[in-house]
């Protein structure tokens, strides 16, 4: 497509400031390798931000909330009203989400793409409404194309806020009854794995709901099956906020602005991301290992090394948030500690 924004380029980090970052992890008061991952850490982001000593001040966390046809299918424990109403929630401060990112000092940004219950005008919600809920992809593509576009855009747009608040980080978060049935089948499609590889409990599924969920995904592979490309199996099989995200992620990357991606839903739109622009991925670090059984397939695709493994699995970037102190550590440390000479420690 002549006019596809995701497809420009996006910017290599900068391999000098990685290179510099690198060496001085070397001449730091311990012994090489010993803080693990927070040295790869500090060094990736020394190269996002084009410095030897990286910092991480400004979060911005964008929620997208959107419905999904598929949930006509039974396909989750908890009723589609309760999208709309965690909304509310998010707005008020109540969710889990709002709680960690009051705790961060994070800028939380709420966007409503559709949804069925609608809660109409919320302050500290930005309506950006596409429809009430995707279609039931068991009988019809989730999107239209413009409905697709508009929901990449719509997570775009708010890349762009971040960038003009002086973000350092973007983290993107989803809600949305149903969304883990929708993930499970674009990451189907995009990885080639059948339904019982990847579909699991979602918001609390017991045995017979995982059947119904693999049945329904099986039935959606078989309708939109064939040979299409990322932008397509999202369209088919995605939802608003998933599309969203992967618009985000493309627009951050193409921006230079690091993400941090947050669990299985978030890895999948990320996944579509990268399919689209494999260029993305140089910016994507991960935070977490969700409970979710599909996600430890998705990230090895990824080749991704989380962070932190704490059996999550509630979304709305709550994992990701989590992750976020130990981010800052690492480049607290990175920038901080002593070096040998400086400390008049002897080396190895």
């Amino acid at each position: 497509m002549n006019d596809a924004w995701w497809s420009r380029p996006c910017p290599a980090p900068d391999e000098e400031a990685g290179r510099a970052a690198l060496a001085r992890q070397g001449t730091l008061t311990k012994p090489r390798g010993s803080l693990g991952m927070l040295e790869d850490v500090a060094v990736r982001f020394a190269a996002w931000q084009g410095t030897e000593r990286p910092g991480i001040e400004r979060i911005w966390i964008s929620v997208f909330a959107a419905d999904h046809g598929v949930a006509a299918e039974g396909v989750s424990a908890f009723p589609q009203a309760v999208t709309g109403e965690m909304v509310r929630n998010f707005a008020s401060g109540g969710a889990a989400v709002a709680v960690l990112a009051r705790q961060l000092g994070a800028r939380l940004d709420v966007v409503n793409l559709g949804t069925v219950n609608d809660p109409g005008e919320i302050p500290n919600v930005h309506r950006a409404v596409i429809a009430s809920c995707t279609a039931n992809f068991c009988e019809a593509p989730a999107m239209t194309h413009e409905q697709l576009r508009d929901a990449m855009q719509a997570g775009a747009d708010r890349v762009a806020l971040a960038l003009d608040s002086d973000a350092d980080l973007f983290i993107g978060g989803e809600m949305g009854i149903g969304n883990t049935t929708a993930a499970t089948a674009l990451a189907c499609a995009l990885l080639r794995e059948a339904p019982d590889a990847l579909a699991g409990a979602g918001t609390g599924l017991d045995e017979a709901g995982i059947v119904r969920k693999r049945d329904v995904v099986r039935r959606a592979l078989a309708l939109h099956g064939g040979d299409h490309d990322a932008f397509e199996q999202l369209r088919c099989l995605g939802g608003f906020e998933i599309a969203a995200l992967c618009g985000a992620y493309l627009a951050a990357a193409q921006a230079r602005m690091p993400v941090l991606v947050d669990g299985f839903i978030t890895t999948v739109a990320a996944l579509a991301a990268v399919r689209m622009n494999e260029g993305v991925r140089d910016w994507l670090c991960f935070a977490h290992r969700s409970h979710e059984r599909g996600h430890a397939r998705v990230l090895e695709a990824m080749r991704a090394r989380p962070m932190i493994e704490l059996g999550m699995r509630l979304g709305e970037a709550s994992g990701a948030a989590v992750a976020v102190p130990l981010l800052r550590m690492a480049c607290a440390l990175h920038r901080e500690m002593a070096t040998f000479e400086q400390a008049g420690v002897s080396r190895a």
